[in-house]
């Protein structure tokens, strides 16, 4: 899988999704991209999926500082 950072596949994704809906793509273009598509999205999951982990990691830590 490519080893784009959120950021880069978010935009990718959009620019994507903005040639789509403008209907500038043919039949295949329009497969190829909704495929790119599908791996942009799956990034975008795992790397949030991961700063969603770190996130709660954070806050169960700042939670147990508290207790202090």
């Amino acid at each position: 899988m490519d080893k784009l950072s959120y950021e880069d596949a978010s935009k990718e994704l959009n620019a994507i999704v903005k040639r789509v809906e403008d209907g500038d793509a043919s039949v295949s273009e329009t497969v190829e991209l909704l495929e790119r598509g599908k791996v942009l999205l799956t990034i975008c999951y795992k790397e949030l999926d991961k700063a969603n982990g770190k996130l709660v990691e954070l806050t169960e830590i700042m939670g147990k500082l508290e207790e202090v």
